[in-house]
């Protein structure tokens, strides 16, 4: 192995992660746009969706978001009128996210994008299943390494 081969592009397990993440995020588009949402908005409603109601900071560790950029998406949530942003009655630093009825019945018309999406990816359902696994260990290895 040469002094370099390290710095190698195919040697680097961050760009495969990169390159497939961009390349399923362009999959999603037309789906998304037919919502009117980008995949970032999109997760967010998916964990809106699931909770109804949760505060921003929790919203941002569970999309792995930080306030910079969750605050720019959840504004452009609320001028779509699918959120309401209100400042938290238990802590004034943090604010309450919370869907609107019209984000509500959101959900029925996303219904389809999670099949859509199953076929545009070229994996057996055991493969994906693997891949989703294993990608969550690594997701958690990796905060509670940064959380230490």
């Amino acid at each position: 192995m040469g002094k370099y081969d390290t710095l190698k592009l195919e040697n680097q397990l961050c760009f495969p992660l990169y390159a497939c993440s961009k390349e399923i995020i362009r999959l999603y588009k037309p789906f998304l746009d037919k919502l009117d949402l980008t995949y970032t908005q999109y997760i967010t409603m998916l964990i809106l969706w699931e909770n109804e109601k949760m505060t921003s900071h929790d919203l941002g560790e569970c999309l792995y978001l930080d306030s910079g950029t969750l605050t720019p998406l959840l504004k452009k949530l609320e001028a779509k009128e699918y959120i309401t942003r209100t400042r938290s009655k238990n802590d004034e630093r943090n604010l309450d996210i919370e869907l609107t009825d019209k984000g509500r019945m959101l959900k029925d018309e996303a219904l389809s994008v999670p099949a859509c999406m199953g076929q545009c990816i070229p994996l057996e359902k055991n493969e994906a299943l693997t891949l989703y696994t294993t990608l969550c260990e690594l997701l958690k290895k990796l905060k509670a390494k940064n959380n230490m």
